[in-house]
């Protein structure tokens, strides 16, 4: 009897310890920054714009427009990390891979990279670019 007593003690305090997965779902005011491209001819400029993030079990969806879905799973204490499947591009004939990773803090405020890698329709690889993702929170937090 003290023995399961002990383990449910045991078990409770890890619970208790172990970091919360946080509710990052809402909508948010982006800014895109270019950071580094190796692409010489054609490369993608995002404009400010809302970006929705979407926490459904055990999935994370990140809607940016003219980008391709990303998703990853929900990871403890605001990180973020999500990938796209390879899709169409804002320019014809690109296809692109998108990766999107960093934090969102409890207060809403978000710092992410994203990085693109370009290919043709045929597979052919043409160049990456990546972009500082910063903003805030615009809608409200959902409540518990």
């Amino acid at each position: 009897m003290r023995t399961t007593r002990q383990l449910l003690v045991a078990g409770f305090m890890l619970l208790a310890a172990s970091p919360a997965y946080a509710d990052v779902s809402g909508t948010y005011d982006m800014k895109f920054e270019d950071v580094s491209t190796n692409c010489t001819t054609q490369k993608l400029t995002y404009k400010p714009q809302p970006v929705s993030i979407k926490v459904r079990g055990n999935s994370l969806v990140v809607d940016i427009d003219l980008t391709p879905v990303l998703v990853g799973v929900p990871q403890k204490n605001g990180k973020v990390s999500a990938k796209s499947k390879p899709g169409n591009t804002m320019i014809g004939g690109m296809k692109g891979v998108f990766s999107l990773a960093g934090k969102i803090a409890p207060d809403g405020t978000a710092q992410l990279v994203m990085v693109g890698e370009y290919s043709t329709e045929q597979g052919k690889s043409l160049c990456t670019q990546s972009w500082n993702v910063t903003g805030t929170r615009t809608d409200t937090k959902p409540k518990k």
